[in-house]
């Protein structure tokens, strides 16, 4: 009979790309993600990983089993999800993975709480981009996710998954104190045409929203330096060498040389989500910790 661990090692090794990442995603060690696959083989009586280069993929015959066996993994998760819900055990290893500032603003704040009401959860927390969230609760790598959109920018959600509002966040420009903008009450994307801007990579969902905030101008933003950090942007802006716009969310006290101003048409409003199967619906741990942002929410 097929390893139900194997198959789910197997399934993280097709998601992650190679043994060492999927090790890093699921909490095992490189040499127990493989001997899994390796039982795994014996099991079925065909090979299931080919090398490629350094890594590995999957061969035709591992990707059927990931394919076929997905839905046999999460009608199990459903099940178990079912008899926690019946017991109301808040119980057993639960990964969380979320963007930095939600780790820095909406998840630091609430794990302790959590520990303390439920000693028998083991919270583990993932500081990943959304979209790389995103595909950890997709693929079964993470019980819950945070994401957050921009405006809008687009996230693309699997419909396997549930989304949850938990938090409306804003953004403000973040300029030196000898700035000629630090004096505005507030600003416009047309008193920043020519303003060097420190900003996120390309790709980045921040950095696309960036675009979008300068479509009525005619001009793309000018972009000067590139950091992926807030905490660089404003390390960098308190030097003088350009300005951000830099979230409320997990944003601490800002240098006596900084200063915040509000932004307006748009205002740059970003949208936070909780994501979690739609298997895991049941989950009192689930609900534990959605409620915990909710009070977090409120307070």
């Amino acid at each position: 009979m097929i390893d139900l661990d194997a198959l789910a090692a197997l399934r993280a090794v097709a998601a992650e790309g190679s043994v060492v990442a999927a090790a890093r995603a699921t909490g095992f060690t490189p040499s127990a993600v493989s001997q899994q696959v390796k039982r795994l083989e014996r099991q079925t009586g065909v090979p299931l990983l080919e090398r490629v280069g350094r890594g590995v993929m999957l061969t035709s015959h591992g990707q059927h089993l990931v394919d076929a066996g997905a839905r046999l993994l999460a009608d199990l998760e459903e099940i178990e999800s079912g008899l926690q819900r019946r017991t109301g055990a808040v119980a057993g290893r639960f990964r969380l993975a979320a963007f930095s500032t939600a780790i820095r603003g909406l998840v630091a704040p609430v794990v302790r709480d959590l520990a303390a009401a439920h000693p028998d959860l083991e919270l583990v927390l993932d500081e990943r981009e959304p979209w790389d969230t995103v595909d950890l609760v997709a693929s079964g790598q993470a019980e819950l996710g945070i994401v957050h959109r921009w405006g809008g920018v687009p996230l693309a959600v699997p419909e396997h998954l549930v989304s949850t509002p938990v938090a409306r966040d804003l953004a403000d420009l973040v300029v030196h104190r000898e700035h000629p903008l630090a004096r505005a009450a507030t600003v416009t994307p047309h008193d920043l045409v020519d303003v060097p801007w420190i900003a996120t990579p390309e790709g980045t969902i921040c950095r696309q929203w960036l675009h979008r905030m300068y479509d009525g101008t005619g001009r793309p933003p000018r972009v000067a330096h590139v950091s992926g950090e807030f905490e660089s942007h404003l390390a960098l802006a308190a030097a003088g060498l350009g300005v951000a716009l830099v979230p409320r969310l997990g944003r601490g006290p800002l240098d006596p040389d900084l200063v915040a101003v509000e932004v307006t048409d748009p205002v740059p409003t970003r949208l936070v989500d909780a994501l979690h199967r739609r298997t895991m619906a049941d989950s009192p741990a689930v609900a534990a910790v959605l409620a915990a942002f909710a009070r977090l929410a409120t307070d």
